[in-house]
């Protein structure tokens, strides 16, 4: 593996890490503090400020009409989609049942490659996705039953929702990855996500209990980390890594998730050890590996190369 692979490897697990002590920790302050659309109104806005700034002091590229309808659409799925429905999630349902979801990214990112791409689907890959989405199935009729009932399951829905539109974002994100600087593919699709999500959020930020005399330095840290860490940091390391490595690959590590939510979510008591959930993590990792796996002879002209 080249120095420049292990950098694209190194970046999307620096990513992921991230996101796994996101998903507990927002789930602090989410609705409890401040609302969905209030949180990713302040996350997409920060983060435009931040890269139109950063980009003063880079080199200036000039992005085609075209392109900038792929970052528009880059914007809606990877940001908005993803982060408003994982915000949304966080209200209804636990950071494991999240995490685990969330690892079913590489199938949906398989999924769609076949569809758009017309990339072929071998048997293996087909057992994989149903294996998969079987672990996923499970965790979403079990919510069913739990004393939150209908609002986990919708949870649940939710996070479904959130691997898919990360999916296409990924997908849609990655030729671009290649023309353009993180800075210039990121101050553009913060931008486009941030005037969509201003008027969805604008309304609900005065009402934030974050915002009152109630909130103290423990909460300021937590929605620093949302908005500096899991936003700025995590949101510029993924095209970092798509520069150096396929979707696919990259998608791999979401697998990082639930490991990481899932220890802090038990330690801190946010969610119980119960038998679903290392079954279905068990057979969400299983459907990962066999898909990611596939030796199929029409994948082999899907190397790592840019």
């Amino acid at each position: 593996m080249t120095k420049e692979k292990w950098g694209g490897h190194l970046a999307i697990l620096t990513t992921n890490l991230i996101f796994g002590f996101n998903t507990p920790i927002a789930k602090t302050i989410v609705p409890e503090w401040i609302s969905p659309y209030g949180l990713t109104s302040i996350r997409m806005v920060f983060a435009a400020l931040v890269f139109w700034g950063i980009s003063l002091f880079t080199a200036q590229e000039r992005v085609t009409k075209k392109d900038l309808f792929i970052l528009f659409w880059g914007g809606v799925f990877g940001l908005i989609g993803a982060q408003l429905s994982f915000a949304n999630a966080l209200r209804f349902t636990s950071p494991v049942n999240i995490s685990i979801i969330a690892a079913m990214t590489p199938i949906a990112v398989m999924l769609l490659a076949a569809l758009v791409l017309k990339e072929p689907i071998s048997w293996k890959k087909a057992i994989g996705v149903t294996i998969g989405a079987s672990g996923a199935l499970l965790i979403i009729l079990c919510s069913s039953h739990e004393q939150t009932g209908k609002g986990s399951l919708i949870g649940n829905l939710l996070c479904i929702v959130n691997v898919i539109t990360y999916a296409i974002y990924l997908v849609i994100t990655r030729p671009i990855s290649q023309r353009y600087s993180p800075v210039t593919l990121m101050k553009w699709m913060f931008l486009f996500a941030a005037i969509i999500a201003i008027p969805l959020g604008i309304r609900e930020l005065p009402e934030a209990r974050m915002f009152s005399t109630e909130a103290g330095w423990h909460i300021w840290w937590r929605l620093a980390y949302v908005v500096i860490i899991a936003t700025g940091i995590a949101y510029i390391l993924v095209p970092m890594a798509l520069k150096r490595i396929r979707p696919t690959t990259a998608s791999m590590y979401n697998n990082v998730q639930p490991i990481v939510a899932s220890a802090i979510a038990i330690f801190i008591g946010q969610d119980i050890f119960t038998w679903d959930k290392p079954l279905a993590a068990l057979m969400v990792f299983s459907g990962v590996y066999l898909v990611t796996q596939s030796k199929a002879k029409d994948d082999e002209r899907l190397t790592d190369k840019p």
